[in-house]
């Protein structure tokens, strides 16, 4: 039997957990802006957050396949998994390139809940999506190498123990590809913290731990660079194919919740003595959510069975996300149109999970930009941009 053919049970453990954090836990958690911690370690010490970490190292060592249905019930289950999904999508840079040592001090501590790897700090506020045109420095002297940059959008920062961090360590000028000279290193942030590192928030429409970080001559050992220096870029790509297919997991668990919350509404809810599902205009845009949710799914299955594989994967993980969060927001918006003024009111968790899935059309990559990566990678017209 096959790990996706013995999949049922992993689904119920996630199910069970989610279960004891319903509705009322999340809204707590967003009027006080506090991370959902209780969530997280049920999660980790369920074994649901190691299933990417090889058995020798403490974990399941199981598929991005059933990572990303794990991810996918959780939205589903009503719950949120930015909290914990980057310990999975990072696993792709760390598995694929770190060194043995690296794996060996830090995947069974991670695997046990004793390290969160939740941090994944690439995006910086002039470079944005470019992700080539980072000024993030990091210069090797001697034994270490001291890191001088911002970055920001960098999620869970404040409750991470570990982060991935990509850098310049060859400035652009001396590089003959602009993708040269990128690196990518495993950051300690507890030894970083008050030693050249610092932490702000940012508050945003959702409760997502958001935060800038801030580098000052930061000193980190010379073994925290992960692979050969200069060659980070093509690392960082398997941690992005692998975010966006899990991120499309999360938008089909959404566009699941929403389509299932407004279904139910629609059956229950009378208006001039019958229930508004009776309505087309009620019950047809219902039904094409369903359908566009259930396509969505098929291509973040390909694009998750191709990661798996090895093979090139990133013209299905790119469409995979285009596809899940565009389903996940029509349906957000059919859910609370559905609902009616009662959608806009906090105890029905439709008003959170519509703003929580609305971040999709723009992180981790933007739909626009997912579209000129189609028309000139995959369809051959000239670059615009």
């Amino acid at each position: 039997m096959s790990e996706i053919d013995d999949l049922e049970p992993i689904l119920e453990t996630v199910r069970k957990v989610c279960a004891a954090y319903p509705g009322a836990y999340w809204r707590a958690c967003d009027r006080e802006r506090t991370y959902p911690a209780e969530f997280v370690e049920a999660m980790t010490s369920s074994g649901l957050l190691g299933v990417l970490i090889p058995e020798a190292y403490g974990g399941s060592g199981l598929s991005l396949t059933v990572a990303a249905a794990i991810l996918e019930e959780v939205h589903a289950s009503g719950c949120n998994a930015a909290a914990l999904h980057a310990q999975m999508y990072t696993m792709g840079t760390l598995l694929r390139h770190g060194s043995l040592e690296q794996k060996e001090t830090y995947l069974p501590r991670i695997a046990s809940g004793d390290l969160r790897l939740q941090a994944f700090g690439v995006t910086e506020p002039t470079a944005g999506t470019d992700t080539t045109n980072i000024s993030t420095r990091a210069e090797r002297r001697g034994d270490v190498y001291v890191v001088n940059g911002q970055k920001v959008w960098t999620s869970r920062a404040e409750h991470s123990d570990l982060m991935i961090l990509l850098a310049r360590t060859t400035p652009k000028d001396r590089v003959a590809k602009k993708t040269d000279g990128l690196s990518v290193f495993l950051v300690d942030m507890r030894a970083a913290a008050g030693a050249g590192m610092t932490i702000k928030p940012i508050r945003t429409m959702f409760n997502h731990a958001t935060t800038e970080i801030f580098f000052d001559n930061l000193e980190i050992p010379a073994s925290s660079l992960i692979g050969e220096e200069g060659k980070g870029f093509r690392y960082i790509l398997d941690g992005m194919n692998a975010e966006r297919i899990l991120i499309a997991s999360e938008c089909i668990g959404d566009g699941r919740w929403f389509v299932e919350k407004a279904t139910a509404y629609a059956k229950d809810r009378r208006v001039f003595d019958r229930p508004i599902g009776q309505n087309q205009g009620v019950q047809f845009p219902i039904a094409r959510s369903y359908a566009e949710v259930r396509a969505a799914k098929l291509m973040t299955l390909e694009a998750a069975r191709l990661y798996d594989t090895g093979a090139s994967c990133a013209e299905e993980a790119n469409i995979a996300k285009l596809l899940a969060s565009e389903a996940s927001w029509r349906a957000a918006d059919t859910c609370l149109q559905t609902h009616g003024g009662f959608g806009f009111a906090e105890d029905y968790d439709v008003e959170r999970k519509f703003r929580e899935t609305r971040l999709y059309q723009v992180a981790p990559i933007s739909t626009n930009l997912i579209l000129s990566y189609v028309a000139e990678h995959v369809l051959g017209m000239p670059r615009s941009y």
